[in-house]
């Protein structure tokens, strides 16, 4: 207990009084410490995973998340989650390593109470143009890692090879693996997934000229359209990859693994990694993995156009970084707040 000394009120300003003062405020601040360690922990009914400060930014700008939870494990520069009442944002920061790390921490905090809550990875990633265009979301049926495999540079492969894919424990491109790490393929929740596009699927999506001007060089239908809300695979590699013969094998990839259940869409390069952290934190009784969506918007191509190398193609401005982020938060948001306003109807999940 702090011990209370008697000040010297006729000379209140006094060196003495003020080093009471002082002990007096330490004392008080160390008996907080622990009532704080104790404080009920926060209970959101979404938890928003994006992976740099841009991804970010829109939620920050407008929704009103002025608390402010400190989180052991989380980068130096992303080390607290923003909440209000209802809603949390985190920030992973880039790639596998971050991805996972700082998802398990909050996955794993005392400082959340996260049995309810319905995770929400939203983000940026590159689109195949015979899916969608600049600025389109995603929602992923099914997440699948493209960066688990072995791999042959083409100058020391055999000749007779089509792929520098090659799965785990095969012999050849095309072979099923042989063994695997268990973090390949996440088939999400359907029944959330579905009502997420249905809730989602008519809002107004962020586009704009130079997006615009820059799809019309691609010769794909579905790149020259205007953006949209749609349900298709998205795949993760800590590696950022880039051109159409990377993207070809990376599809056939994809569809190996799910016996062509997954068609590929959406590449980006954290999910698997965040995924399996959430499936840890659900297999630790700290979360219910059936709540968790993930929603990608395209923000460039993932391979070049007919007038271009790949090189340029990834070097390019597509005029797509911008819609996407936006999109992300339009499209996610929306999504949130139906949570939030109708929670009689997600309180208790959503059948698989």
């Amino acid at each position: 207990m702090c011990e209370l000394k008697l000040l010297d009120l006729p000379s209140f300003q006094t060196s003495g009084n003020i080093m009471k003062l002082r002990s007096l405020a330490v004392c008080l601040a160390s008996m907080l410490v622990p009532l704080a360690a104790h404080a009920a922990p926060v209970s959101p009914k979404v938890m928003v995973v994006t992976m740099f400060d841009g991804e970010t930014q829109p939620w920050l700008d407008n929704l009103d998340l002025s608390q402010q939870i400190a989180v052991p494990g989380l980068p130096a520069s992303n080390n607290t989650v923003a909440c209000n009442d209802d809603l949390c944002v985190m920030t992973t920061t880039m790639g596998y390593a971050n991805a996972a790390s700082s998802t398990l921490a909050v996955a794993l905090s005392e400082q959340f109470d996260l049995s309810q809550t319905y995770f929400l990875i939203a983000g940026i990633a590159g689109v195949d143009p015979n899916k969608g265009t600049l600025g389109s979301a995603a929602w992923a049926d099914y997440v699948v890692d493209a960066g688990l495999f072995h791999r042959i540079d083409d100058r020391e492969a055999p000749k007779d090879w089509d792929s520098q894919i090659l799965e785990l424990g095969a012999q050849a491109p095309g072979e099923k693996p042989k063994w695997a790490a268990g973090s390949e393929v996440f088939k999400l929740n359907p029944a959330l997934i579905e009502k997420a596009f249905s809730v989602t699927e008519g809002v107004a999506l962020a586009d704009g000229d130079t997006a615009a001007a820059y799809r019309a060089n691609y010769p794909q239908e579905a790149a020259k359209a205007q953006p949209t809300v749609m349900i298709c695979s998205s795949v993760s590699a800590d590696t950022y990859w880039h051109g159409a013969i990377t993207a070809a094998e990376v599809s056939a990839h994809t569809a190996l693994l799910t016996d062509g259940e997954a068609e590929y869409c959406m590449s980006q390069m954290e999910d698997n990694a965040t995924l399996t952290a959430l499936q840890r934190g659900a297999e630790a009784g700290k979360l219910d993995f059936s709540r968790v969506a993930v929603l990608r918007t395209a923000s460039n191509f993932d391979r070049q156009n007919p007038e271009q190398t790949a090189a340029e193609s990834l070097a390019a401005n597509s005029g797509g970084f911008g819609p996407a982020k936006e999109n992300a938060f339009r499209v996610g948001n929306a999504f949130a707040q139906d949570i939030i306003a109708n929670w009689n109807v997600y309180s208790d999940g959503l059948s698989k």
